[in-house]
């Protein structure tokens, strides 16, 4: 009995005790706390859906830019119509050409005068030009026959500029297998070629420049003929005045009459 009158509650018995065993004390089970699932990234959503998520964006992003750039494209294309710079060989003249006979180490001394026309067809792009270096060459080997330079300019648009210049080399070593492209008499085939920077200029804006190449080929040359022998000259006799007559004084006559 307890304190308040009330029978004290026995523990059940233990199942599988015998009569007359000694009682098990009773043990409240423990309790243990479960631990809820892991938290999530924020909003709720995982790491790999992220990164879908911003790579989706990025290609949205170029794609849009793509558009935008073409669409600019397209649009200058077709407001300013615009066409590369043509430059046409004119005139190519050798007018000194010698080559050492040295076997081993020849040599060549020569001067090539050139006359190029550059076309702007443009109707609103002009075109400018840092300074030109122009060489020539054999079309066969490639032999070098010399160099020049011509200053730059503004290739205004329509505008038509002509372009001289004397190609030229003094003593210039060249390989002594390839000397044979170079005839002393006859024609052979040289390469003509410039290098500069151009850029472009619309309105107010101007590009940046970038290096370009012209190459002109096909082109036959003459070596110029050997000068003359020179000849004797003879003394030429000194031709009379034709305002003078050539005159001797005569012997001295007496006068009849006296004379003060």
């Amino acid at each position: 009995m307890s304190s308040n009158g009330k029978p004290t509650p026995q523990p059940p018995a233990a199942a599988g005790n015998g009569a007359g065993g000694p009682p098990k004390m009773y043990q409240r089970p423990i309790y243990r706390p479960q631990q809820g699932p892991a938290k999530r990234g924020r909003g709720g959503r995982s790491c790999p859906f992220s990164c879908c998520c911003c790579f989706f964006w990025t290609v949205l992003i170029i794609l849009l830019l793509a558009f935008i750039a073409a669409v600019v494209g397209g649009a200058f294309y077709l407001l300013y119509r615009p066409h590369r710079p043509a430059f046409t060989l004119t005139v190519a003249r050798v007018t000194k050409l010698s080559v050492s006979s040295t076997a081993t180490a020849p040599a060549v001394t020569d001067a090539i005068d050139v006359t190029l026309t550059a076309r702007n067809p443009n109707k609103k792009l002009v075109y400018f030009y840092d300074d030109f270096t122009v060489t020539a060459a054999t079309a066969a080997n490639a032999v070098p026959l010399g160099d020049a330079s011509v200053s730059g300019f503004a290739h205004d648009a329509g505008n038509i500029t002509v372009i001289k210049a004397t190609v030229s080399a003094s003593a210039l070593a060249i390989d002594p297998t390839a000397s044979s492209d170079i005839k002393k008499s006859g024609e052979f085939p040289i390469t003509v070629d410039l290098e500069t920077k151009a850029g472009v200029k619309v309105g107010g804006l101007k590009t940046k420049k970038i290096g370009i190449r012209v190459h002109c080929d096909g082109i036959k040359v003459t070596a110029p003929a050997p000068p003359p022998p020179a000849k004797k000259k003879k003394l030429a006799k000194a031709a009379a005045d034709p305002h003078c007559k050539n005159f001797r004084v005569k012997k001295k006559v007496a006068l009849p009459f006296h004379v003060d």
